[in-house]
């Protein structure tokens, strides 16, 4: 299905679901995010080290001990709830940059619809997993499979493209990142309220594990029944071969790029590196500061959320990709600015204001400028890879780097 022959009616029923699939998604994601402070001293208090010396989770804690003292001056012990957090945050990331590639390329020779639903079979499983982890190793698991298989976003982006022109890119890219900042204001919130509810005594967070599993199997059907293709037809690979290369390559125009790949990769990498994971440091961040608690960091991230949502609608889908990127770079300097100088809640939350700027322009602008870069056979590796350069090894020197600071 191409740009060129799709009519607005089908158009604006693909991007309802898009828009619908991802919103469910992203809150399921972001329910774990303000719990994972007191869900790794839960499983810390399960596994107590003297007791089981040989749990994944014990071992973890020792190399991190050795880690925190290679340093001239060791990092005190009450931070390892912190280390540890940006461990399972780096391998989650790392996961992914593996993941994204692939996943994309695959959507390119089978189809977005197809690489979506296998998506999805992994997130089931790795939510399920979640909801059985009575133990650090079961997390573990959950995580692994969650890094591995999660490529709804750079799917749903690489539909999105697949259906809009050049002129409508901004705009439709800024209904994901809507997408984000909505999840954002409601999840963490509703993660946290759930955590309060105990259903099964040997995994306290298993109500909020278990809403986040409803929502994406809510999501899997939802998708399974109401998603088409978006990819043309002609690339997918089940559809027979009537048509030769050279044919093919005749009927498509050549397509101009005017940006490097290279250089919209790199420029991602640097961002992220001084940004991303502010989803997943924040709660850590105030834990260690102003001791927050889940509802506290809820609140937080929520209000993070519903300032992007509103900045998503209202200036990022109106303005250039480049011009909405050097926004959000100029705002993401001057939040790290403050967050340098922080010393009260007030200034916590100004400094989230700016943060919310740069969480609804950046990667969304990044994200439209690698689309307009990339011919319709390739898109969704293409759009994997950038995925990718954001991810890893970015995440991990940005979690490396902030904890070892401290």
């Amino acid at each position: 299905m191409s740009t060129t022959t799709i009519s607005p009616i089908k158009r604006k029923q693909i991007l309802r679901v898009v828009f619908i699939s991802l919103l469910l998604d992203l809150i399921s994601f972001t329910f774990i995010l303000p719990l994972f402070p007191k869900l790794l001293e839960f499983y810390r208090g399960l596994e107590d080290s003297k007791q089981y010396p040989d749990t994944i989770l014990n071992r973890i804690l020792l190399g991190l001990n050795a880690y925190k003292h290679s340093f001239s001056r060791p990092i005190s012990d009450r931070y390892d709830i912190v280390l540890l957090g940006g461990a399972l945050g780096s391998l989650f990331s790392f996961l992914q940059a593996i993941a994204s590639p692939i996943i994309g390329t695959l959507s390119d020779r089978y189809g977005r619809r197809t690489a979506l639903l296998w998506s999805m079979a992994g997130n089931i499983a790795s939510v399920a997993l979640w909801v059985a982890a009575t133990d650090f190793r079961t997390f573990l698991a959950s995580r692994i499979v969650g890094g591995l298989s999660e490529g709804n976003v750079q799917l749903a982006i690489a539909m999105a493209a697949d259906v809009s022109d050049d002129k409508q890119r901004g705009s439709t890219m800024a209904l994901v990142g809507a997408c984000f900042s909505i999840a954002f204001t409601f999840g963490p919130a509703l993660g946290a309220a759930l955590a309060n509810i105990t259903t099964f005594a040997a995994n306290p967070f298993a109500t909020a594990a278990g809403f986040s599993l409803l929502l994406i199997v809510v999501e899997t059907i939802y998708l399974y029944f109401s998603l088409p293709e978006t990819l043309p037809s002609s690339r997918v690979k089940a559809v027979p071969n009537e048509i030769s290369k050279g044919e093919s390559a005749s009927l498509s125009p050549q397509h101009v790029r005017t940006n490097s790949h290279l250089v919209l990769n790199f420029t991602h990498f640097v961002f992220i590196l001084f940004f991303s994971g502010m989803e997943f440091s924040f709660p850590f961040m105030t834990y260690d500061l102003f001791a927050y608690s889940s509802p506290q960091s809820g609140k937080l991230l929520g209000f993070i959320g519903l300032v992007a949502s509103i900045l998503q609608g209202s200036v990022t889908r109106r303005l250039h990709p480049l011009r909405v990127v050097q926004l959000g770079v100029v705002a993401c300097v001057l939040s790290f600015f403050l967050l340098g100088r922080l010393t009260t809640e007030a200034g916590l939350y100004g400094a989230a204001s700016l943060l919310a700027v740069t969480t609804a322009t950046v990667v969304t602008g990044l994200n439209s400028l690698s689309s307009f870069e990339a011919e319709e056979s390739e898109r969704g590796g293409k759009l994997g890879n950038h995925r990718s350069w954001g991810k890893w090894p970015s995440e991990y020197l940005r979690s490396v780097l902030a904890n070892s600071l401290r």
